[in-house]
Order: C-alpha cells, then sequence, then structure tokens
C-alpha cells in the first residue's frame, strides 16, 4: 500500500462527526436501523441533504454480517436513488475516508460522506478475526484475537517496556476518561478483572459491541462553509507490516512510524492523539512509534478501550480528534486507525485547527 501526504492545491477537512451510543448488543435493530440515526446527525450538524453530497464511501465487513455483500444492504439507510456515486471498502471506516480524501483531492467532488458500522454481537468476534491470519501456517492453528494480543503483550514484558501495572494503569485511565464520552461503552471505574489470556486481564481487552460512525469532508472553502472551525487533514498515510507474524518485532510498529512519517506528523508536535489501541499493550506500541510523551493528550475519548466497533472504532479516532479540533479543545491532533492482527496495517491522519 501506498500513500502521500496532503498537496497544497486543495485543502480537505472534516467538517462534522457523528457516532452512535456504542452498545454490548442491538439485536433489536439491524444495520440500517443503528446507521440511520447517525447518517441523520452527521448531515443536520451541515445542514446538508443526501443530494449535496458528491461522493459517499462505507466500511464494514461481509464476516462480521455473515453475508456477502452485505453493505448493499446498509446503502437503504443512505438513500441511493436517484443513483449517488458510492464506494465501499472491506475495511475499517478510516480507509475509507483515506478514499474519500483521495477522490476529493481529484477535483471529481466538492463533499464526501464517509460511514462505518460493525455489528460484532451476533457471533464470536475473536474467532470471526482469525479469518485475517495467513491461511497456510497461522490460522489452521486458530489463535484468537486476545491470544495474539496476548502473545504481543507477553514479548513487550520480556523486552522491558512494559508490565502488568502499568497496562492497567492504561486501561483505568482510558475509562476514567471516558466518563465524560456519552457515546463510550465502557466508563468510569471498571475492574481490571482476571486473566483472559496471560498476560492479559479483562481490563486490558476492548469491550464486545455494536456501533457506527460518519463524517463528512468537504474542500477549500466549502469547508468553511459547512463548518465554523474545519478540521483540516494536513496529511494521511496508510502503511501495511508483514502478513506472518513469525518475521515481525511485535514490540514495534514501523508502519506507524513510517506512516506518522509521511503524513508529517514528525514536523511539529501534536497535542491531541486518537490511538485506535484495541489492547492496553498497543497503546505502549504506538506511544513509542509515535514518539508520543507525556505533553500529549493520549484518547482523551476514552479510545477502543472503552468502545470498539470493529470497522467502526478507527472512523471514530478520526471522528474524536476533528471534533477536539471543531471545539476548540485542540490546535493539531493525530488519529490513528488500525486493522489486522497485532496492529498489522496503520492509518494515521494529522488535522489542524485554523490559527486562533
Amino acid at each position: 500500500m501506498t500513500s502521500r501526504q496532503a498537496p497544497g492545491p486543495r485543502d480537505i477537512a472534516v467538517v462534522a462527526f457523528a457516532q452512535t451510543g456504542h452498545r454490548r448488543s442491538t439485536e433489536d435493530s439491524s444495520e440500517v436501523e443503528m446507521l440511520m440515526p447517525v447518517l441523520h446527525e452527521v448531515l443536520a450538524r451541515t445542514g446538508l441533504k443526501t443530494a449535496g453530497i458528491g461522493f459517499t464511501c462505507s466500511g464494514s465487513s461481509d464476516y462480521l454480517a455473515g453475508r456477502a455483500f452485505s453493505f448493499t444492504l446498509a446503502l437503504d439507510g443512505v438513500g441511493a436513488w436517484p443513483p449517488i456515486s458510492e464506494s465501499h471498502v472491506e475495511m475499517d471506516g478510516a480507509w475509507a475516508l483515506y478514499e474519500a480524501w483521495t477522490r476529493l483531492l481529484t477535483g471529481d467532488a466538492d463533499t464526501a460522506l464517509v460511514y462505518s458500522y460493525g455489528k460484532c454481537s451476533p457471533g464470536s468476534v475473536r474467532d470471526v478475526l482469525t479469518r485475517q491470519l495467513d491461511p497456510y501456517y497461522v490460522a489452521p492453528l486458530w489463535p484468537d484475537s486476545i491470544a495474539l494480543a496476548a502473545l504481543q503483550a507477553q514479548a513487550l514484558m520480556d523486552a522491558g517496556h512494559t508490565d502488568e501495572a502499568a497496562l492497567a494503569a492504561v486501561g483505568a485511565r482510558s475509562r476514567a476518561d471516558a466518563a465524560a464520552n456519552p457515546h463510550a461503552q465502557l466508563k468510569g471505574n471498571v475492574p481490571q478483572g482476571d486473566y483472559v489470556v496471560r498476560p492479559l486481564r479483562t481490563g486490558d481487552c476492548p469491550p464486545v459491541g455494536d456501533g457506527a460512525a460518519a463524517v463528512l469532508l468537504a474542500a477549500g472553502d466549502r469547508a468553511r462553509d459547512l463548518c465554523e472551525r474545519p478540521a483540516w487533514i494536513r496529511g494521511i498515510d496508510h502503511r501495511v507490516e508483514a502478513h506472518s507474524l513469525g518475521v515481525r518485532d511485535l514490540t514495534d510498529s514501523p508502519s506507524t512510524r513510517l506512516a506518522a512519517q509521511r503524513a508529517g506528523a514528525f514536523e511539529r508536535p501534536v497535542d491531541t492523539a486518537e490511538l485506535h489501541a484495541p489492547f492496553s499493550s498497543q497503546e505502549v506500541v504506538l506511544r513509542r512509534a509515535l514518539r508520543l510523551d507525556d505533553s500529549v493528550c493520549v484518547n482523551p475519548s476514552g479510545g477502543a478501550l472503552a468502545a470498539n466497533p470493529v470497522m467502526a472504532a478507527g472512523l471514530v479516532r478520526i471522528g474524536e480528534a476533528a471534533a477536539r479540533v471543531h471545539r476548540g479543545d485542540s490546535d493539531r491532533a493525530l488519529a490513528h486507525a488500525t486493522s489486522g492482527p497485532c496492529l498489522q496495517q496503520n492509518l494515521v491522519a494529522v488535522l489542524e485547527g485554523d490559527p486562533r
């Protein structure tokens, strides 16, 4: 996968963000019913109608839904008639945002709607995610997502980068911060709990839940018309590690570091970072790769340890970072999304507000 830093000729910004209240189960509603209020809300924030959107892109997974081309059903919530310019990625919505960003760069559209959703409650998401693994050597062993994260956590401990007390502190801080987030699934004083797979306890792992998110992108003066303080995408890039876990150093994330470098994250300090770290140990890896010290406010929303709707959690990170820029709580924010086992694929975006 290759990418490029946002060029100067056309500035593109996140102008609106909306998400569901993430819940353990939404068995009483379909994907479309879960998605509809989010789409209505994100449009209402700008006053746009569906007919005013130049491009629409979505992210989801057929494996979670258990049926092929499941994303076509969600188009009922968007309104695909009269015909719209639409695309889909079988990835987290952060990668759908990347596609929409490239489309706006071409000048083919001035606005784009990006949405993603995931219902993890109907099945065992730990087992579903094994379908991402190398099909010849690893997948036949059926190591689930938590077992692989535990392998990464143990490698970090063996290398002296963390310990169980430090991991517990990450989980406690994340859920304490989530107390101020009305959309979070877990918040406040959540017990660290028993071991799920050593050395990871319940508090080191993300909750299983359902949720959706949507953002609106706009270019140039159109962005300023739609939002008082747009969150300009100053750089965005995504990279991928080797598929085979055996040839990777699980204590590091070169792809995250390279994506951040290409996105311009190291040019000037950021004040906020929304990291898609479903496990407490992965925040340790990402902080080191992104060179984040204690001066940076990390995951003020609570992050993926507070709510982790698979296929939407990465887009939520971009949306949360953008929302802080919109409110004036951040001037330069970093957003990160990941997909695959042990931080295999990583996307980094840098968002900035206009000077105040």
